[in-house]
């Protein structure tokens, strides 16, 4: 009894809203903390000796390069829901 094409179709045929700013906060805080986690991962396989500790942390940098990207598609999907404001 799996049924996960009925969700999706509820969720597809509503229409986008613009978001909140706590969500754009909260969006722009994980994309720091994924570019944070990247640096970090990064750094670790550049002084590693171990070969498997190596390979862990590019697996992760491309992990969260992934979310990374998948948070900016959001607010790409987004922008053009976003309220104009006058500069």
């Amino acid at each position: 009894m799996n049924h996960p094409k009925k969700g999706m179709n509820a969720m597809q045929s509503t229409q986008m809203q613009p978001l909140s700013s706590k969500e754009l906060d909260y969006i722009s805080d994980s994309i720091s903390n994924e570019e944070m986690l990247i640096k970090q991962y990064a750094a670790t396989a550049g002084v590693t000796q171990n070969q498997a500790v190596r390979q862990i942390c590019e697996q992760h940098i491309q992990n969260h390069n992934h979310h990374m990207e998948i948070l900016i598609q959001l607010l790409q999907q987004h922008q053009q829901y976003a309220p104009s404001q006058p500069q």
